[in-house]
């Protein structure tokens, strides 16, 4: 028996049996379109035999893309009614036992995930896309690459080089864990209800080796949040509150680390702000 995909039609009718509206505040948008997610599967790469975590699968459309791939699903759900429902909608279109698991919890609390996982593919909820991504990442070092649909705006920034106007804090943050690219764009009219904002797909890639320890990442991301906090300001300055508490203190931390005092947040890349971090005082 073959994993059937769901359609418009019975998307609408699950959420209307399910009294489910989809609420800008959980950031909720479904997909309609069986192409799409199909799609996004092949973008992802996703083969017979891979351990996938889907966070937020809703109704379930783009689990069942997964599931028709021959790969196993562990989807992390924060709606109850939804994440009840899947497993039945699962079986009613004839995905086999056991290649399903529900996790029955927010993507951003949890600390386990049955199955051991080793690829991500997600239709974002867009208010906490770049959260998630973190704590998934940071949480299951198991994750080796993915795919993710997330608002345009986020998307660009995640994928954003140094130097880029839009890189930022996030940029340097999810750097840390390996390259990421855009890999495609995702219409609007594909969704219910259909967004005012623009989605694209994006891939990452884990580095094969940790770029640090834990204790350095914790200091980096601090360094980090720092330098874009006042990202208008040079590094001198932006930095003091974490670099010993004086401009002079965070001008010879900087010198030390080869990057220079006068530079901008936006100017450096995660291996700078690591080795910031691995001369800066209070290591």
């Amino acid at each position: 028996m073959s994993v059937h995909l769901l359609g418009a039609t019975e998307i609408r009718a699950l959420a209307t049996e399910l009294d489910v509206t989809p609420t800008k505040k959980l950031g909720q948008n479904f997909v309609v379109d069986a192409n799409t997610v199909r799609r996004i599967v092949q973008v992802a790469r996703v083969a017979p035999g891979d351990r996938v975590v889907e966070v937020g699968p809703g109704l379930g459309s783009l689990t069942l893309a997964i599931l028709e791939a021959e790969a196993s699903v562990t989807a992390v759900e924060i709606d109850h009614r939804l994440a009840e429902r899947l497993p039945e909608t699962a079986r009613a279109h004839g995905v086999p036992e056991g290649a399903l698991t529900v996790v029955d919890a927010d993507a951003l609390r949890v600390r386990e995930l049955p199955g051991d996982p080793e690829v991500l593919v997600a239709n974002l909820p867009y208010n906490v896309s770049v959260p998630v991504l973190l704590h998934l990442l940071e949480t299951f070092p198991r994750l080796e690459r993915g795919v993710v649909m997330v608002q345009a705006e986020v998307g660009e920034r995640l994928a954003a080089p140094p130097g880029s106007k839009v890189y930022g804090a996030p940029s340097a943050k999810a750097a840390w864990y390996g390259p990421w690219r855009l890999a495609g764009t995702i219409s609007r009219q594909v969704f219910w209800p259909v967004p005012n904002v623009d989605s694209v797909l994006v891939a990452f890639a884990r580095d094969a080796e940790p770029r640090g320890t834990e204790d350095e990442r914790r200091r980096t991301f601090a360094i980090i949040d720092a330098a874009f906090q006042q990202r208008r300001k040079m590094l001198r300055q932006a930095l003091s509150s974490v670099l010993g508490g004086s401009s002079a203190e965070a001008s010879a931390a900087l010198e030390a680390a080869g990057v220079a005092p006068t530079a901008r947040g936006e100017e450096l890349g995660v291996e700078d702000y690591l080795r910031v971090a691995r001369v800066s005082p209070g290591r």
